[in-house]
This record gives structure tokens, sequence and C-alpha cells, in this order.
């Protein structure tokens, strides 16, 4: 290893095609707007994929070359093959590999199978402002950050939202109807580490946002892998003379 922490962001890529208000937003897709800050990051090699190269763009050389996998998913989940999942799902937990979950991606079948729950929340789509609140200052993805950070106009995610309680909490958002929901939350499954992360929304600049792509940054060096020893199972010889 050269000590590069290699990104992969996926999205499906289907919005910004399909729907010229979002292409204004993100002309060369939401993956490429999040890349291009990472890109700029210490110790990151980043690429990119989507829904509609073959596997996905998660190929077996892609994936087992992945430490950390970002996922941006809105209206194909279903259209995600089981079989992708599965690796992604073994990547994590056997292997370490990292999984950072953004916005809608909360429904996507990788989140839902490692959460086990059905991950359903409230919604209200009206561009109000949210506030995003930091509840664990000593986290490291929190790093270079404020008491909270503002976007002006977001899609709401309400509470309840139907999911383990996370291992650790790092931001809780404030919108102005009212409501307020988990919007960072940490997981540990197995060797990897996850990231749910709620802000961003296809027709809003989110990702352009500085404080909103540092905080992703933060996170991908938080969810890289941990060089450790592989586990070994199965029947194994003891230690000891017996």
């Amino acid at each position: 290893m050269d000590g590069k922490i290699r990104v992969t962001v996926w999205n499906e890529f289907i919005h910004e095609r399909e729907n010229e208000r979002v292409a204004e937003v993100y002309p060369e897709g939401i993956h490429n707007a999040i890349a291009g800050y990472l890109k700029n990051l210490e110790r990151l090699d980043v690429r990119t994929a989507t829904l509609n190269q073959p596997d996905h763009g998660l190929g077996d050389q892609t994936l087992n070359t992945t430490d950390v996998l970002i996922w941006w998913g809105h209206i194909a989940h279903d259209k995600v093959d089981d079989r992708i999942v599965d690796k992604i799902y073994k990547r994590v937990i056997l292997d370490g590999m990292g999984l950072i979950v953004l916005h809608s991606a909360h429904f996507s079948k990788i989140f839902k199978r490692l959460m086990g729950t059905t991950c359903n929340l409230k919604w209200r789509e009206i561009g109000e402002k949210e506030r995003l609140w930091i509840v664990n200052r000593g986290h490291p993805i929190t790093d270079g950050l404020g008491e909270y950070v503002e976007i002006e106009h977001a899609e709401m995610y309400g509470e309840p939202f139907d999911i383990p309680p996370p291992d650790e909490l790092i931001f809780i958002s404030w919108f102005k109807g009212g409501e307020v929901f988990r919007s960072g939350c940490c997981f540990y499954r197995g060797a990897g580490k996850i990231f749910y992360f709620r802000p961003g929304h296809e027709t809003y600049p989110i990702y352009h946002d500085r404080s909103i792509l540092k905080i992703i940054g933060n996170a991908v060096y938080w969810a890289s892998p941990v060089r450790g020893v592989k586990a070994r199972f199965g029947r194994t010889e003891p230690l000891e003379d017996l």
C-alpha cells in the first residue's frame, strides 16, 4: 500500500440526465461534484461509478480496490442488482470497507440490509431552512467545523427515523417547520464503519457547500479501513501442545 485511501463515489446519475432543473445544479452529476472536492484532499485516490455502467461500475476489480464507498441514490434503489449488494455487504462486514450513505440513500438496499430495519422517515420538500447541530464535538468527522452548519434551503427529513440506535450520533438537524432529525449517524458492522449523512438533495446546491463537503471528506478518513489482522474462520489447530 502507498498510503492512499481509495474512494469510489457512486451515484444513480438519473436525475441529472433527465431533469433540466437538476442538470443546472449538478451539470456533471452529483458524483462528480463530490469527487471534485475529494480529489483535492491529501492521500485520497478518487474515482466515480454510476448505475448504468456494467455491474453498476462496481465490478470485482473496482470493489475490491475500494477502501471507502460513497453512495447516493433516490429513484432507482430497486434497479441495483442484489448480486452487487451482496458483494458490497461482504466488503463492509468482512474486509472493513467504509460506507458513506448520503441523503435519500437511506432507502438503498445496502443500507437497509446493514441496518436490518425499514429505514423509513417523515419528509417534506418545500425548501425550508435546516440547521445542522454538532452533538459530538470530539468526533473526527466534525474537525474544522463551528457549532452548526446552516443550509438555507433543504428537504426536510423528520423523526421517527426507523434505524437502530447509532453507535455514535454526530449531528442533529432542526428544520424551520419544527422537526428534528438524526442527520449524522455512525455505525460499526463487522470490520466496517458506516456513516449516514442526511443533507443533500438533487435540486438544491448542497453538495457545493464547502462545510457539507468538508464533513464528507472527514467521514472518508474516519471510515477508511484499519489495516489489522484479517479474520480467519473455521477449524483451526491449537496454538499449544495438547
